[in-house]
């Protein structure tokens, strides 16, 4: 009896400060949105493609999609201090 006497005492501190954080949840989020915003009105912007030409666009996308096509080239790891694959010397 009395741990549920002590576990509805819990569960009520509880419900009288969850609202005060409901009501901020998510601030922080926004605040860091709206300082990494250099522009909130851009999406207003009737010309938003000023100061680049349509070849331009195009090669630059073309470009950009071939970075998917193609994969990266090889780097050759040296490992430096270990053996892989047992043939590492060692006393057998």
């Amino acid at each position: 009896m009395t741990r549920i006497v002590l576990l509805s005492a819990l569960m009520a501190a509880c419900a009288s400060v969850t609202p005060n954080y409901d009501a901020r949840f998510g601030d922080a989020v926004r605040a860091a949105r709206i300082s990494q915003t250099i522009n909130p009105e851009a999406g207003k912007n009737p010309d938003p493609a000023s100061g680049i030409d349509g070849k331009a666009a195009h090669e630059t996308i073309l470009l950009y999609q071939g970075t998917f096509r193609k994969p990266p080239p090889v780097v050759n790891v040296i490992n430096i201090g270990g053996a892989i694959g047992g043939s590492g010397g060692g006393g057998q």
